[in-house]
């Protein structure tokens, strides 16, 4: 199968769309998502050196309202919020994702406008982050990121489902947006930033493991499987800000063929490892914004129309679970009980 393009050199510039479908909108929106990859073409085959890629991503409750009785990926769900001790990670309303990227902002802006122009009045914009690389591959805390990023085949396998057949060569992604207070980072040496990141600020070089603190962001995201095989994923950072509302910080995407390696991840960062370990950079960084998506193949995404034709008569028999409105927080309490969501401290 063909699949959207996500293993990519890391981009320029990137736009981030979050968008919730409107009620009584899935048609129309279900019948645009075979045309997005006609779309991208239009605006990235007039200039193929600026590299415009747009990933799209379905959110869980999106699924089930796009396409009722189809089958479902097997790990799509609800982005599950994080309640530590003193860090929250919120999970926040998200349909539809668009992450657009490429060499110049034009080129991205260009076809965020087409998709909207199509989309603006059969959905609401929950979040929008016009986003750009800061210097050599570095984000405004002043650390390269990205540096351990899987790469060639390993990118391939780290990203791309192969064990779902239906839905082989799509993917999942965690998006998350973090503000940093750029004050109280600065405040501190760079010796002491450095040990809140577990490696070099200048020359990038990551600590011995013998002198790396625990609660350091590199060591609470070095996850492994039960058999000590280290778990990746692939993440394209970007940083973003603006002087009138003086928000400045990390947007945080990762990319994983299962979304428990991005979560564990997280589950280390919030809640800590052992628990109360938390990670450090969280004191200068607050997430505003969860959710996770999956990513359909292009085969898939230029005929997903047709998963509800699929679905057949189980269409009928659908009973939609009702939306939080725009600006919730989906939790526990919240989430659809089919899906039996616990809470990540059981």
């Amino acid at each position: 199968m063909v699949t959207q393009k996500i293993v990519a050199r890391p981009p320029k510039t990137a736009i981030f769309l979050t968008l919730t479908i409107n009620r009584g909108s899935e048609d129309a929106v279900r019948d645009l998502l075979p045309e997005i990859s006609g779309l991208t073409r239009s605006v990235g085959f007039r200039y193929p050196d600026k590299d415009l890629l747009n990933v799209v991503g379905i959110g869980s409750r999106a699924w089930d309202r796009l396409f009722p009785g189809a089958s479902r990926p097997a790990h799509l769900h609800p982005f599950e919020a994080l309640d530590g001790d003193p860090h929250q990670a919120p999970s926040t309303p998200g349909d539809l994702l668009f992450h657009i990227r490429g060499a110049t902002p034009d080129m991205c802006f260009e076809l965020a406008r087409l998709l909207m122009n199509r989309l603006g009045n059969h959905t609401v914009i929950e979040d929008e982050v016009q986003s750009f690389k800061y210097f050599d591959e570095r984000d405004l805390l002043g650390f390269v990121d990205g540096t351990e990023n899987p790469e060639g085949r390993d990118a391939y396998d780290t990203v791309l489902i192969d064990d779902d057949p239906q839905f082989n060569g799509g993917s999942y992604v965690h998006v998350q947006k973090y503000l940093h207070d750029l004050q109280a980072w600065n405040s501190i040496s760079v010796e002491e930033q450095e040990r809140v990141i577990g490696r070099t600020k200048s020359d990038d070089v990551e600590f011995s493991d013998d002198v790396k603190p625990t609660n350091s962001h590199l060591a609470l995201n070095d996850v492994s499987d039960e058999d000590g095989n280290d778990l990746d994923i692939l993440r394209f950072n970007m940083a973003f800000g603006d002087f009138t509302s003086g928000n400045m910080g990390t947007y945080f995407i990762g990319y994983a063929k299962d979304p428990a390696v991005t979560e564990q991840m997280l589950q280390n960062m919030f809640l800590g490892d052992p628990p109360g370990n938390y990670d450090r950079i969280l004191d200068f960084s607050t997430a505003e914004t969860g959710a996770l998506f999956f990513i359909p193949s292009i085969d898939l995404l230029d005929e997903i129309d047709s998963l509800a034709e699929a679905a057949g008569e189980e269409q009928q028999d659908y009973v939609e679970e009702p939306a939080p409105e725009s600006g919730t927080e989906f939790s526990e309490d919240n989430a659809p009980a089919s899906l039996n969501i616990g809470s990540l401290k059981d």
